[in-house]
């Protein structure tokens, strides 16, 4: 039976095991998965999780739950020799191993792309990620609790500073969502003001959202604005050391903000491991490939080898890509893995494959509770009812009834009830209460000479039993047990 090798498990790993599992014949192929992570982030939510309105678990699709017959493999990929047909298999804990395969699927999605901007890699945290939404609400409620008890000056101007780098789609979605979190939590913070609240975007390009029509753009501007909100165009950061960031204007001009939560959505890159491969790829680092997603070499096909998502340069047969490429995001990973599935078995019962093509449906984002815009060739809609179109239209994409319902239910319990505001920041060290009251062993007596020493295993002078480690050794010298680089496409 032939097997197929899914490399990634994000948006376009997870589709494109979940539509082979639909079209193929019972026996007809085995379908493996292998990604570092046990789940796929459904990346629209993520400013949302940012600002407390959906739980961060209901943003993310378990792989073993919703994958019934694929094999998933939680580990990461770290070299493919096509070939000879393997896959080197690393896993968090073992030995990596040579993984065979008859049709290989190349899906492993996109990860942050940054500048070499001093302070940038030490003090800024992306948005890929559900962990990185998840720590930027616990910072934003960790900081208020912090600035709540200082009085006014520096140190409490910073922890109340947000700084978001990337005027695209994902940073103005999470700038303005974040705005709108911070606003709602001033009624539980009687000690913090409005105007103690400081937000900062900044945009290297002359405009924000290229996504939208310019006038769409000015709209979500004005209204930034009236939200307290500060977007600065043209305008590059030029360092973020020790938090303090310099933000040079076209006319070379420097402003210097001090922030504690400095956000950077300013783009992605495809995941680099696909440089461990024998695939050949374009300038931008992404695997080349043709309209029906089978990987091309100057315009042969590499048999039994696909590619799809942001790892992937897709040629765009409707003219309005970049670069005549498709555009990396999540419209055009789940269609292209659905049509890829298609495809792939197609081939396999010796029929023609379809070329993916894909009409833009427009684009659609939410800015805050009540807050949102929505853009389709030349109509565009404002205001609530672009928020409702927004979260109807995610509401319905996401994957699954029993991730929909769980993320309506943050929804509806959230309009009743309010955004929950407890920070769990020290979950990023869950040991640190228990450590600090734990019992140790005292140190060992020296014996007097010649005076025998105590049998191990037994108290009297002694250290404690020889297999016993002090719990503050054991936290220094145990590994992370997490993935590497997300998947989590688009």
């Amino acid at each position: 039976m032939p097997k197929i090798l899914v490399v990634g498990g994000g948006y376009a790993g997870f589709y494109t095991a979940w539509k082979l599992e639909k079209h193929l014949r019972n026996g007809e192929a085995d379908v493996v998965m292998v990604d570092p992570l046990p789940y796929m982030t459904y990346q629209p939510f993520l400013p949302e999780v940012a600002a407390g309105s959906i739980e961060p678990r209901h943003a993310v699709v378990s792989h073993r739950r919703h994958l019934k017959s694929t094999r998933v493999v939680t580990a990461k990929v770290t070299g493919v020799d096509h070939a000879n047909k393997t896959a080197t298999i690393t896993p968090a804990v073992g030995e990596p191993w040579q993984e065979s395969y008859d049709q290989i699927v190349m899906t492993a999605g996109a990860v942050s792309r940054t500048f070499p901007i001093p302070g940038v890699a030490d003090e800024a945290i992306g948005l890929k990620t559900i962990e990185e939404a998840a720590a930027i609400r616990d910072k934003i409620l960790t900081n208020f609790a912090k600035a709540a008890n200082l009085p006014a000056g520096p140190e409490r101007q910073r922890l109340l500073t947000v700084v978001v780098v990337g005027g695209g789609f994902a940073g103005i979605e999470v700038f303005a969502e974040l705005r709108s979190f911070v606003s709602d939590l001033l009624s539980s913070y009687p000690q913090i003001a409005f105007e103690d609240t400081h937000f900062h975007l900044v945009e290297a390009m002359g405009r924000i959202m290229p996504e939208v029509s310019l006038e769409t753009s000015h709209w979500v501007l004005k209204n930034l604005a009236e939200r307290g909100a500060t977007v600065h165009l043209e305008t590059q950061l030029a360092s973020a050391v020790g938090g303090v960031c310099q933000l040079k204007a076209k006319d070379e001009s420097i402003e210097v903000i001090e922030s504690d939560l400095i956000i950077w959505t300013a783009g992605v890159m495809a995941n680099p491991m696909v440089k461990g491969t024998d695939f050949p790829l374009e300038p931008r680092g992404r695997i080349t490939v043709q309209p029906d997603l089978r990987i091309v070499d100057e315009g042969t096909v590499i048999a039994d080898a696909w590619a799809c998502g942001d790892v992937a340069a897709v040629p765009d047969l409707t003219g309005g890509g970049v670069g005549g490429m498709c555009v990396p995001n999540a419209q055009h990973a789940v269609r292209q893995a659905k049509q890829l599935a298609k495809n792939l078995v197609a081939t396999l019962r010796g029929e023609a494959t379809v070329d993916y093509k894909h009409e833009n449906l427009g684009a659609v984002a939410g800015l805050g509770l009540g807050i949102g815009v929505f853009q389709s060739g030349k109509f565009a809609m404002k205001g609530f009812l672009a928020w409702g179109a927004h979260r109807g239209y995610h509401g319905l994409a996401m994957p699954s009834w029993e991730r929909k319902i769980r993320v309506v239910g943050d929804w509806v319990s959230g309009f009743f009830l309010g955004r929950d505001i407890v920070s769990l920041d020290d979950r990023e060290t869950p040991r640190a209460a228990f450590e600090a009251w734990a019992s140790r062993p005292k140190p060992a007596v020296e014996a007097a000479p010649g005076a025998e020493s105590p049998a191990e295993g037994q108290p009297a002078g002694a250290a404690g039993p020889a297999y016993a480690t002090p719990a503050e050794d054991v936290s220094k010298a145990a590994e992370p047990v997490g993935a590497g680089e997300s998947a989590k496409t688009e």
